[in-house]
């Protein structure tokens, strides 16, 4: 079982930036970041493939937002800029457990959850 502790959320005013960390207890294969605002169900962000070679993003997000990947670490990054009251939601990251082909946007297909962290967006 891999756990996956995430840091870096908070309080920012619109425009400004945040960067999200999540590192893992073991190997991880594809790992993506999903965000769940209050009332809502969860989304997908962003997710990046094994080797950091591919990534995708949410229409929402692209170009303001960056996944990057640092496999030594084990750890998995979100870099956020310019962001919108709108971005406000829990941001979790996810980590699959089997080496697959692509990149996967569907919530149920990520085998690790990690906790979950505020990130909210003043006007």
């Amino acid at each position: 079982q891999v756990q996956l502790v995430e840091s870096g959320g908070g309080l920012v005013q619109a425009g400004g930036s945040l960067r999200r960390s999540c590192v893992a207890s073991g190997r991880s294969y594809g790992m993506g970041w999903f965000r769940q605002a209050p009332g809502k169900e969860r989304e997908f962000v962003a997710a990046i493939s094994w080797s950091g070679g591919s990534t995708f993003y949410d229409n929402s997000v692209k170009g303001r937002f960056t996944i990057c990947r640092d496999n030594a670490k084990i750890t998995l990054y979100l870099q956020m800029n310019s962001l919108k009251p709108e971005d406000t939601a829990v941001y979790y990251c996810a980590a699959q457990r089997t080496l697959v082909v692509g990149i996967t946007t569907v919530p149920d297909r990520y085998d690790y959850w990690g906790q979950g962290t505020q990130v909210t967006v003043s006007s």
